[in-house]
């Protein structure tokens, strides 16, 4: 059962409504961790800024997915375990890619530097070792995707974290939950 309340978009005002009038524009539709994270306006207007900031970063639509899901399954986020398997469903990631990126692997050499190079960075909360480094460069990345990876972390930890507080109420097509150990 959610914890926190998921907003009408219908019943709302101020600035959350603003927020979730511009959302629905573009995405036909409020998701409910968005209409939950209106219960305040700066938590909804700070992921809007940096996940829309992040969709302009070097790193392809089907590996910030893919990084994405990972994280999802590392922290237990049935929510972004859902969400993030529908819509790489959506951008023609296949269900083989999706079930590999759970565990933190691809079979696409530049795909799988990139789920290492963010797991090291979620296992060791950024204490990268230099090897880390060094073998993520060696595999054709730069300075530039170093940074995106971070903050691509940093957001799926805050929306991992605030889902699983919250327990958002699932709104996309609903996988097995997820088991931690």
């Amino acid at each position: 059962m959610a914890r926190l309340t998921a907003l009408d978009p219908d019943q709302t005002d101020g600035k959350s409504k603003e927020l979730f009038t511009a959302i629905k524009g573009k995405m036909g539709m409020v998701p409910n961790m968005m209409r939950t994270m209106g219960n305040s306006p700066a938590v909804l207007n700070g992921y809007l800024g940096l996940s829309t900031a992040l969709n302009s970063s070097s790193l392809t639509p089907k590996t910030r997915e893919l990084i994405s899901l990972m994280i999802a399954n590392q922290n237990g986020c049935d929510y972004c375990n859902s969400a993030h398997s529908f819509i790489g469903g959506k951008i023609g990631i296949d269900a083989d890619a999706l079930a590999q990126a759970r565990i933190g692997v691809s079979s696409d050499e530049k795909t799988n530097a990139a789920l290492e190079f963010a797991k090291a960075v979620l296992d060791t909360k950024g204490n990268v070792s230099d090897e880390a480094i060094a073998k993520f460069k060696s595999a054709g990345y730069q300075e530039e995707q170093i940074a995106e990876i971070v903050a691509a972390v940093s957001l799926s930890i805050f929306t991992n974290y605030f889902n699983n507080t919250a327990k958002t109420e699932i709104d996309f097509p609903k996988l097995a939950p997820i088991h931690q150990n």
